[in-house]
């Protein structure tokens, strides 16, 4: 791994596996009902709903991770990162966030449908989605254009490189 100090978040949903995604490694797959168990008692840092799916991080995840001294990178929707903002706003902490766009609704369009996973109507609610979530690009600290995956990552690279220094005293 080129940043072992660092660990992307893996989120709780209820949507089904793809082919070959594992409990655990891309998310951790659960019920509806022990979803909204585990959300109504505050288990989740933050949740949404997508696409018909909840999706949540876990506080206990998240403190582990912390305990093994990494920095975690959250890997959610804007509805979530106003949940985070609000959660560390009170904590007095402030946690940086980076919304990374598609060049365009018309490359997003290209990739998920080269991607061969989605029907037609679920290629057409992801871009009406994803058209809701760009409008909110201007809330974060950061915006990045995915035209170039390698030079989107090494641009992501650095503002965390920037934005969190490594330090002993993490």
């Amino acid at each position: 791994a080129r940043h072992p100090e660092w660990v992307l978040s893996i989120s709780t949903t209820t949507r089904a596996p793809r082919p070959g995604e594992q409990h655990g490694r891309e998310y951790f797959f659960t019920t509806a009902a022990d979803f909204i168990a585990q959300r109504d008692a505050g288990e989740f840092l933050e949740w949404a709903e997508v696409h018909g799916n909840f999706y949540g991080t876990s506080k206990a995840w998240i403190q582990a991770q912390r305990a093994a001294n990494r920095s975690v990178i959250l890997e959610i929707d804007w509805q979530g990162a106003q949940q985070i903002r609000q959660v560390y706003r009170q904590s007095g902490q402030a946690p940086r966030s980076v919304f990374i766009l598609p060049p365009s609704l018309a490359e997003l369009e290209s990739r998920l449908r080269a991607r061969r996973q989605d029907s037609e109507a679920v290629i057409q609610r992801r871009l009406a989605a994803a058209a809701d979530e760009m409008s909110h690009a201007q809330e974060f600290d950061y915006v990045i254009i995915n035209q170039d995956f390698s030079v989107a990552l090494q641009e992501l690279e650095q503002f965390v490189q920037r934005s969190w220094p490594v330090s002993a005293s993490r």
